[in-house]
């Protein structure tokens, strides 16, 4: 056993039934990867909701036929306090006219954020505490609002913003671990990260045409427009 799981590890013994071990580990957290549709019984998440106040349940698996649970199974069967997150998107959940909404957990969140973030400070190394670190700046983005709707990441709506957030971070973890090649280190960090995005809204190349007011007292008809313009 790696290292990494070691230090998470139960001393308890061997145990086949999934449902038997969750028993004896009574854990705050469930990790579905494992393509098992249903793995999260209705039993299952009745016990995380008696064991937590706050259950959370990563139904990761994709697609949506794969997931460990769905969202409304989530929430009904936790009493509408587990806090939620799927890699495939399921729609919001009604439950006693409370509106729930699911977080996905994909990678959209990070990568662009940190790759923007190393490329345009010429970072040498992408090191595990730029992860770590852009992991909590997502996570500090997530509100008490997205948290009562039952979800675990921010709105998929404000991505941008949080792109430029984990940027930032991930720039200034670059020049704390010396890995940064950029001089001088921009000061204003966000301001820079803005000025490299790439904007989508395009700048119009058609002339501004202006009404002309009937207050003026003469409207140009179509013929009369058409012989000013050929005379200039």
């Amino acid at each position: 056993m790696s290292g990494t799981k070691a230090r998470f590890a139960k001393d308890h013994p061997h145990l086949n039934n999934f449902e038997d071990a969750l028993e004896i580990v009574k854990p705050s957290i469930l990790i579905g990867a494992c393509a098992t549709a249903g793995v999260f019984t209705e039993k299952v998440l009745k016990n995380m909701a008696l064991w937590n106040e706050r259950p959370v349940i990563f139904a990761l698996s994709n697609p949506t036929s794969k997931a460990e649970c769905t969202a409304e199974e989530a929430y009904t069967h936790t009493e509408g306090r587990a806090l939620f997150a799927s890699g495939s998107p399921f729609d919001p959940v009604t439950i006693d006219g409370t509106i729930f909404r699911p977080g996905q957990g994909n990678n959209a969140y990070i990568f662009p954020g940190v790759g923007l973030g190393a490329i345009v400070c010429g970072m040498r190394r992408i090191s595990d505490k730029v992860f770590l670190r852009a992991a909590r700046t997502c996570a500090d983005m997530v509100t008490e609002l997205d948290l009562s709707q039952g979800r675990l990441y921010p709105p998929l709506s404000s991505i941008r913003e949080i792109s430029v957030r984990i940027a930032v971070a991930t720039i200034q973890e670059g020049y704390d671990d010396g890995s940064a090649t950029l001089d001088p280190e921009p000061r204003d960090k966000e301001a820079f990260v803005k000025s490299k995005m790439y904007d989508f809204r395009y700048d119009s190349f058609l002339p501004i045409l202006y009404d002309w007011p009937e207050e003026a007292g003469f409207q140009a008809t179509d013929q009369q427009f058409s012989n000013f313009r050929d005379m200039t």
